[in-house]
């Protein structure tokens, strides 16, 4: 498994954004209203993820537990992570990141498309709810990035801030 690409995941969500906007001219006026519950869940979902890669980076790095020691205490060590339970989590982030683009490309073109009909009721909500949308995948799909990016061991060669060889 390659690690994830910040431009694959634009070209993902551009993609969507286009086929949402050309789906939409044909199908909109026999929609419901969008629902809003989509921004508070995305919202959390990233807030777990970025949770999770704070907490795998530190198990991984072996950091201790609570900061630094007060005198005269010991400071009590992380127990590291099994590899299996490393590789399914930078799965799931992967999985996560590319869903994550998906959501941000429809919801996207649907901000799109209806941001010519803001001055309608309908509309303008849909358009405030996709918008949240928006924010909310693209705010998972970066904590995904990071959780992803926090399971690499440290020294690992996939990692890009080292020299490559010419």
């Amino acid at each position: 498994m390659t690690p994830t690409r910040p431009w694959i995941l634009v070209a993902l969500a551009a993609a969507c954004a286009v086929a949402a906007w050309l789906l939409l001219g044909h199908f909109y006026s026999a929609l419901p209203p969008l629902p809003w519950t989509a921004v508070p869940t995305l919202l959390l979902l990233a807030v777990v993820e970025g949770w999770a890669g704070r907490t795998i980076r530190d198990r991984i790095a072996g950091q201790r537990i609570g900061g630094r020691p007060a005198d005269g205490q010991t400071a009590r060590r992380i127990r590291p992570l099994p590899p299996i339970a490393v590789a399914r989590t930078a799965a799931l982030a992967k999985a996560s990141a590319h869903s994550a683009a998906v959501l941000a490309g429809l919801a996207a073109g649907f901000v799109l498309y209806v941001a010519g009909s803001l001055a309608k009721t309908v509309p303008r909500g849909d358009a405030f709810a996709a918008f949240g949308t928006f924010i909310g995948a693209v705010a998972l799909a970066t904590a995904a990035v990071y959780l992803e990016r926090s399971c690499r061991v440290p020294g690992d060669p996939d990692d890009e801030d080292q020299a490559r060889p010419a």
